[in-house]
């Protein structure tokens, strides 16, 4: 294979990816990236103001990202949304579910334990998370079933490989996430297309709004102890950056990867491999 041939793999001009999150701190990146690789891209978000700001900021021309009002959690409006993505774009290749997160009250620390956590918090965490991924699924990927390619991202978490303290209903959710990327690869593969691939990436530590509180002092901006056991525990000694995802998942997304399905892919700076001792 020759650079052209190589520099082809990462080009997606003509193809249409549709993205949840995208508005978070690191789906905002993301999009960036995809766009600047010449993808169209269609943002399902609630707010359609905050998604024409991004936007205006990432596209180097008009028309070439759209913003769709859905909320992932309700399949109706994820219906309506894919129907106004076809009559945009004419179809979709892609699909990244990088909606989700974590909530405070869904967290035990202090004086709150385990045996105290609302359920509604808990079951807001495992919604957002798992269903949040699962429904928007059951709607694009109909679409890619119908053409028999196409390429399914889900966001995982470290946090499903090696559950932490404190997080109880979010390590869950991603392991979840994990086991429904797996479970979904072979599914579509055997009953609709092998050239429909399922796969996600297990982002590590990420200073992002629903972490920020747990690894950092909100006074000082001081690393907290957790803060300072995850850092203790990254062989590459630091958080990871929003970029640091982006080669992770254009591979994932591209012809490069071609004969990759139902993986969880770590992007954590070594923080699985670490044994601690």
């Amino acid at each position: 294979m020759d650079l052209a041939e190589l520099q082809r793999l990462y080009d997606f001009s003509g193809k249409t990816m549709v993205m949840t999150g995208a508005t978070g701190v690191l789906g905002a990146d993301i999009a960036r990236a995809l766009v600047g690789c010449g993808a169209n891209l269609a943002l399902l978000v609630r707010r359609i103001d905050a998604a024409q700001s991004l936007i205006e900021s990432i596209c180097p021309r008009a028309g070439q990202a759209a913003a769709f009002s859905a909320d992932v959690l309700e399949k109706e409006s994820l219906a309506k949304a894919a129907d106004a993505v076809r009559a945009r774009f004419g179809g979709i290749d892609c699909l990244l579910n990088a909606a989700g997160g974590n909530k405070p009250q869904a967290t035990t620390g202090g004086e709150t334990r385990f045996f105290d956590l609302p359920a509604d918090a808990l079951r807001y965490v495992f919604d957002l998370n798992l269903m949040g991924t699962i429904l928007p699924t059951q709607v694009f990927g109909k679409m890619l079933a119908e053409k028999s390619e196409g390429v399914i991202l889900n966001f995982s978490s470290m946090s499903a490989m090696r559950p932490l303290t404190r997080v109880a209903a979010y390590s869950a959710a991603k392991a979840a996430i994990s086991n429904f990327t797996q479970w979904l690869a072979v599914h579509v593969a055997q009953e609709y297309s092998p050239r429909i691939r399922v796969n996600a990436i297990a982002p590590g530590f990420f200073l992002t709004r629903q972490n920020k509180f747990l690894l950092t002092d909100e006074k000082s901006g001081d690393l907290t102890a957790r803060g300072k056991a995850i850092i203790s525990h990254t062989p590459m000694g630091r958080f990871g950056q929003p970029e640091d995802l982006l080669g992770a998942i254009l591979w994932l997304l591209s012809p490069a990867s071609a004969f990759v399905t139902g993986i969880v892919l770590p992007v954590d700076g070594g923080f699985s491999a670490c044994a601690g001792v």
